[in-house]
């Protein structure tokens, strides 16, 4: 019997209409959780909830773009006034667009994606930090991606972006240590989501959404601080990370590029 009383605890989610965001709401759901899900397309959520199945007290949905600093952080406290303080917050909610920056019109598509990936986080995770530190337990949660780990030709903004993530849930780490509330970097290799169904280049270990849910709900519960899913793309980031920049150059030379907006 899955719970669904205030007394469950309760998991926030950015970017959960769709792709690794709604496998995780679905994962946590079945682990008994309460969910309040942040999504563009709120009534398209909501639909998706009711076909679930799960009682109406189980969860909520609020609308907001997380590239809008006013509407994320007012998200948050939506879900403070409704549901509650989290027991984890995962910021989810990310883009991935090539760009070139040759290109002027890709200097706006740089800044989205940014603001998306990067600030977005900053802006989910706002309105709980204060919240967090006073009941000093809570979890944060930062969903990266292997491409924090090299530039790729045609990626500089995600990868960019994602780079970001990295070191930002690293600092916030350090910061929130001695409070109790902690901090977890997750790295996604390949995921089978709408971000990667278009890209025309070799995606090795690639995981079915429910498949990394699973695992990514496990590195949570324990609190790991950077977890690679999957393992073995652990393996191959560290490689990439050891190779001399001659020879990572000539090995990316001819790899596909992202395609740019309207390709």
């Amino acid at each position: 019997m899955v719970a669904t009383g205030t007394s469950a605890p309760l998991v926030y989610i950015t970017g959960a209409s769709s792709g690794i965001g709604q496998a995780l709401a679905a994962h946590f759901r079945a682990a008994g959780w309460r969910l309040a899900l942040v999504a563009r397309r709120v009534a398209e959520t909501e639909a998706w909830c009711r076909q679930q199945g799960w009682p109406e007290d189980s969860w909520a949905v609020y609308g907001a773009d997380v590239r809008d600093t006013d509407a994320a952080v007012a998200a948050g406290h939506a879900c403070l006034a409704r549901q509650g303080l989290p027991d984890a917050v995962i910021a989810n909610a990310g883009v991935s667009i090539g760009v070139d920056t040759a290109e002027r019109e890709d200097l706006e598509v740089f800044r989205t994606v940014m603001d998306t990936n990067l600030l977005g986080m900053a802006a989910s995770f706002h309105p709980f930090l204060k919240p967090l530190r006073e009941r000093r337990r809570g979890t944060l949660v930062g969903i990266a991606s292997v491409a924090a780990i090299r530039g790729l030709p045609g990626h500089g903004a995600y990868c960019a972006s994602k780079a970001g993530v990295v070191s930002y849930c690293e600092s916030l780490r350090g910061e929130l240590r001695a409070c109790g509330v902690r901090v977890v970097t997750i790295v996604p290799g390949y995921v089978a989501t709408p971000l990667t169904a278009g890209n025309t280049y070799g995606m090795p270990f690639m995981l079915a959404p429910e498949d990394f849910a699973e695992r990514a709900f496990r590195a949570i519960a324990a609190g790991r601080s950077y977890t690679v899913l999957p393992w073995q793309m652990g393996i191959v980031a560290k490689l990439m990370r050891m190779l001399p920049n001659a020879l990572f150059d000539r090995l990316f030379a001819g790899r596909g590029r992202k395609k740019r907006l309207g390709e």
